[in-house]
């Protein structure tokens, strides 16, 4: 942690490739699917992970940022590395990094982090790694690994200060991850993304594979619990398929994972609609409309920017239909508050702001200017921890029908590892 900030973005792979290099390439020691985009990576990797480690392969899985642990964003079989392992892995590079440090640039706090990880999946060995892109693409640590699949999630406006004012930018920086003779399977994308990144795969030489073209959701309805599907994939439609997450993008990601890992797989058979059903049936992805409490139900989800607010609202709308919903709001200050706010609005019908653990936190008086703005004073409660303000909206929430009120505990990934942290959900 003392090298730095993890959203300190440098557009070089220097530091990187020397480490890799040091260290023996161990990056190449295994099958990788690489996955970028805006939103839905982490929830796309677990999918990915699932029918993968149904198939009876062994799985590495580098994700980020973390809800309630770092050791939650390197995870083999299925479970993060233990304390002891974690430690482990750390000495094991520690020498190499100090050599890294004097001869080319002082590695930073994710480069060291992804090269741990990609150390861990080569000695254990997995068969394939599931990769995340902390920022960007091109020039994000994970990208000195060559995905055999290139998994581009939606893009939309984020970290714009880092990657570009527009999505036709920021897609030119996700699209680094594809690679010659990959395969790139797309989300649905506004179209100045998708016009760059089929240039870039066209450029490489890539197999592509388009959500509503190649592979896609043809039919969902909602559940208990959840959703079911029926998917088409790139070598087969699967019926009946299971996912107990909520919302169209959820879907999405789930049609997405499925093309990659039909994309990674030999020959032309489907997958089996048995092994599909099993692996979607056990995904999970924590802080992502999470329901961590009922009477009233407390849902917990890290959107953090528009785009992420937007599907958020839609599922729960979809799935819940709250007679009385009252948000639990902490966000960073350098994201779109405003837009987040109109997002909320319609469906709150009150709202609490406070802070996160984080120091890039909006304080809540900030905050609850710029939501008085938005809802009106008389909607808008102040408190300055987070735990006080869960407790504000559960009471808030009491005023309405048991079973139809609800209470969203939402606006960062921070807020929503926070908010388990403090309601004690397992990890």
């Amino acid at each position: 942690m003392a090298r730095g900030v993890e959203w300190d973005f440098s557009p070089t792979l220097d530091r990187i490739n020397a480490l890799m290099e040091i260290l023996g390439d161990p990056q190449n020691s295994y099958k990788v699917v690489h996955i970028a985009g805006t939103n839905g990576k982490t929830s796309t990797a677990r999918m990915v992970e699932a029918l993968l480690r149904e198939r009876n392969l062994r799985v590495g899985r580098y994700t980020s940022p973390h809800l309630q642990s770092m050791r939650e964003r390197i995870v083999i079989d299925g479970e993060p590395l233990s304390e002891e392992r974690f430690a482990e892995v750390y000495a094991d590079i520690a020498p190499y990094l100090e050599m890294i440090d004097a001869k080319v640039g002082r590695l930073s706090f994710f480069e060291v982090l992804t090269g741990m990880a990609y150390a861990a999946f080569a000695d254990a060995p997995v068969d394939v790694a599931v990769i995340e892109t902390g920022m960007g693409g091109t020039w994000d640590a994970t990208n000195v690994a060559d995905g055999t699949v290139a998994v581009v999630t939606p893009i939309s406006l984020d970290h714009t200060d880092y990657l570009g004012p527009d999505v036709a930018t920021i897609a030119g920086e996700k699209a680094g991850i594809i690679k010659p003779k990959a395969t790139a399977v797309l989300a649905q994308q506004p179209l100045p993304a998708a016009e760059v990144l089929m240039r870039r795969a066209a450029e490489a030489g890539a197999v592509v594979a388009r959500e509503g073209l190649e592979f896609g959701v043809l039919h969902r309805e909602l559940a208990m619990g959840g959703q079911m599907l029926q998917l088409k994939g790139l070598k087969g439609v699967y019926e009946e398929v299971f996912l107990p997450l909520y919302g169209g993008h959820q879907a999405g990601n789930a049609a997405g994972a499925l093309a990659a890992v039909e994309a990674l797989t030999a020959g032309d058979d489907p997958l089996g609609e048995e092994v599909v059903r099993q692996a979607f049936a056990q995904v999970k992805s924590p802080g992502r409309l999470e329901v961590v409490r009922r009477g009233p139900t407390v849902l917990v989800d890290a959107a953090h920017n528009p785009a992420g607010m937007e599907a958020t609202v839609e599922a729960m709308t979809e799935a819940f239909g709250f007679t009385r919903l009252v948000a639990v709001v902490a966000v960073m200050a350098d994201k779109d508050v405003d837009t987040i706010l109109d997002l909320l609005e319609p469906v709150a019908e009150e709202i609490v702001v406070t802070r996160n653990s984080s120091s890039r936190s909006l304080s809540p008086d900030d905050l609850a200017a710029r939501a008085e703005a938005v809802f009106g004073p008389d909607r808008v409660h102040v408190e300055d921890r987070l735990d006080d303000a869960i407790d504000t909206g559960v009471a808030l929430a009491d005023q309405g029908d048991e079973f139809g009120s609800g209470v969203l505990i939402t606006g960062s990934v921070v807020t929503a590892g926070d908010a388990r942290i403090l309601l004690k959900v397992a990890k």
